[in-house]
């Protein structure tokens, strides 16, 4: 399934950060790509695009943290 958003920390409504897919961030330069749980280590990357279409590992969150998923759902 495909991953829409996670928040990442214990307190879900006040203090957690929420990456959302197609977010953009680091001043409006790049937005999030694409959200993925990696299995072999059970850590959750993300990736991130530049205007000019280049892809980045932004950020790798490990499953020692409170990390709350959020999948997308197609109804058709």
């Amino acid at each position: 399934m495909d991953i829409r958003k996670i928040s990442v920390g214990a307190d879900y409504k006040s203090s957690a950060m929420h990456y959302i897919l197609g977010q953009d961030i680091l001043n409006g330069n790049y937005c999030i790509h694409l959200i993925k749980h990696i299995e072999e280590n059970n850590s959750i990357k993300i990736w991130i695009e530049n205007k000019k279409g280049e892809i980045f590992l932004w950020k790798e969150f490990n499953s020692n943290m409170p990390i709350s998923i959020e999948y997308n759902i197609n109804f058709e």
